[in-house]
């Protein structure tokens, strides 16, 4: 503090008391080998920040700390008090022994008698009597700083190479993104409506027709005609705008309406909307642990870069089990404290391998240990399930999971992101998870069309049984012919490759000369050495077009020389560990 200690006078002190007291240096030490070592032992800001400063590299702190300004004037024997006189600002040559009147009362500038020196301090040796004594530090009040505007502090500028240069930092890590082959670049296109797949990309002022090969519109659903009406028609009633936070003019019929059919959807008794599956994600985690006490997160290896950001965020102790390894999460949860709240994290579909989850038994095992279960179904809901609800569904069970996240922005088509639970742990998130409270709430539009979209695909099975047939038949095909695909028993298509560079390479190509646009996949979304392209066929995607990628892959392959499925001993699986 400026002027006291906890509200106790800094005259008073203990480190001041021995500033004022204690045998001083000779005045043959000059101020820039003066070590403050002895007095870090004492006070908290020299020992972490100071140990081994000198009195000179201290004194732009002297107008705040009362130890440096001590030091200071212990290091300066000619503004020492003399003949009960002081140094002051106000007067150069020393002040009346009673006080300067600029400064405000009470302030004792007298050096005191040595008699009044406590008895542990009486015995000064004879070459320092000789010395004048510096007085105890003032007591000046809380405002002294401002009554005392601060001396111009004259210090020398560093050389311009030890300066951090942020330009070269940034510039040196997108380099090191290049040098690695991984440097993303988005492909400028502009989807047509009611001609999904195909695309327009924007290149050199040209408009070039592409095939999209790797949307995550899995069902085409962003371009649906009952979509769009209800986006287009909810602009028309409401504005493009939902006008602030759900707290704060925000919360529309629309919102309440889509929260009521996803807490249908997945059976539970509410649900919550987000700006995006990843904050759905890191929001909820993040305030579950918080609120749980001594929380321990178990979290498959393979998780969404936003469910461990949401661990991380929550603070709580995370053990990492082997993906989709139902033994290593048994033994984590045996080897952890019963009594301490548990929750297990995974998703249903992995989307980078196609893996699915053994759903039922995680819930076993969270039962068997009385853990809670958060299962995030993105790359699921609207694709599995007789309404859409994804692979719990699927599998009859909605019932055994305490909480589902899932996405707008896939199978919908539209945006955002949700969790579906129970009324109390719902509430929990929407009261303090600060990426609910503190950001805008969806527009008008975009909720309405999410509403008619997850209404639309709670009746319809065509547009799912027809994704999962196009899904099977890409496989198959890409097996005849050859190339490594990663198998799975979900819709996700995943073609390896194995190499950052040639992965982009690849990728390149495929839009280059073939006119289809795939992104590469590579670290950290996969691991290194695991780089790969990713197919996501649609309804919409035709026989004819499916022709033509497979062709066009055998060409790339071979321009690049890249492993066929004859090369590999064993045909590429899902990673499992």
């Amino acid at each position: 503090s400026n002027a006291e200690y906890m509200g106790t006078p800094i005259s008073a002190s203990p480190l001041l008391s021995f500033l004022a007291f204690a045998p001083l240096p000779s005045s043959a030490m000059s101020r820039a080998h003066l070590s403050v070592s002895q007095l870090s032992t004492i006070c908290p800001f020299l020992k972490k920040y100071a140990a081994n400063a000198t009195v000179e590299a201290l004194e732009p702190f002297s107008h705040m700390c009362p130890v440096v300004q001590q030091l200071q004037n212990s290091a300066e024997p000619q503004k020492w008090a003399v003949a009960g006189k002081v140094s002051c600002s106000c007067y150069p040559s020393g002040i009346p022994a009673d006080g300067c009147a600029s400064h405000a009362a009470p302030m004792s500038h007298a050096v005191p008698k040595e008699s009044s020196r406590p008895a542990q301090f009486s015995a000064v040796p004879a070459a320092e009597k000789a010395r004048p004594v510096p007085a105890p530090f003032p007591a000046f009040p809380r405002n002294a700083a401002m009554q005392n505007p601060l001396k111009p502090v004259s210090i020398a500028p560093l050389p311009e190479s030890h300066l951090p240069n942020y330009n070269n930092i940034f510039k040196g890590a997108i380099d090191k993104l290049h040098q690695e082959g991984r440097y993303r670049v988005f492909i400028n296109i502009q989807r047509e409506a009611g001609n999904f797949p195909t695309a327009v990309r924007h290149v050199d002022g040209k408009r070039v027709p592409v095939t999209v090969w790797c949307s995550n519109d899995y069902l085409g659903m962003g371009q649906h005609p009952k979509v769009v009406q209800a986006g287009q028609q909810a602009i028309a009633e409401a504005g493009a705008g939902a006008g602030g936070t759900r707290n704060i003019s925000g919360t529309m019929n629309y919102h309440v309406l889509l929260e009521k059919e996803l807490a249908d959807l997945h059976k539970k008794e509410a649900a919550l909307i987000f700006t995006s599956g990843f904050v759905a994600n890191e929001a909820a985690l993040s305030t579950i642990a918080q609120l749980l006490p001594g929380c321990v997160i178990f979290s498959d290896s393979q998780n969404h870069s936003s469910m461990i950001q949401g661990i991380k965020a929550g603070r709580s102790e995370k053990k990492i089990f082997k993906h989709n390894n139902v033994q290593h999460l048994e033994q984590l949860l045996r080897d952890t404290d019963p009594a301490v709240p548990k929750l297990i994290a995974f998703e249903s579909v992995y989307s980078m391998s196609g893996s699915i989850a053994p759903i039922e038994k995680i819930c076993d095992l969270a039962k068997e240990y009385n853990a809670l279960t958060y299962i995030d179904e993105v790359h699921s809901v609207g694709l599995y399930g007789k309404r859409g609800g994804g692979i719990a569904e699927r599998d009859g069970l909605l019932d055994r999971l305490d909480v589902v996240s899932g996405t707008l922005a896939k199978a919908y088509g539209v945006f955002g992101g949700y969790i579906a639970a129970s009324n109390h742990l719902v509430d929990c998130v929407r009261s303090f998870a600060p990426g609910f409270i503190f950001t805008t709430s969806p527009p008008p539009s975009i909720s309405a069309a999410a509403l008619a979209s997850v209404r639309h695909l709670k009746e319809s099975n065509v547009e799912r049984e027809r994704h999962q047939e196009r899904a099977a038949t890409l496989k198959k095909m890409m097996v005849n012919a050859g190339l490594p695909v990663i198998l799975n028993n979900s819709h996700i298509v995943p073609v390896f490759v194995g190499d950052a560079r040639k992965c982009k390479a690849a990728s390149d190509l495929l839009l280059t000369r073939h006119n289809i646009y795939v992104q590469p996949i590579n670290y950290p979304t996969v691991a290194r050495g695991e780089e790969r392209l990713r197919f996501t066929p649609s309804p919409v995607h035709t026989d004819a077009m499916m022709d033509h990628l497979v062709a066009s892959l055998k060409d790339v392959w071979r321009t690049l020389e890249l492993p066929s499925l004859t090369q590999f001993e064993e045909r590429p699986q899902p990673i499992t560990s």
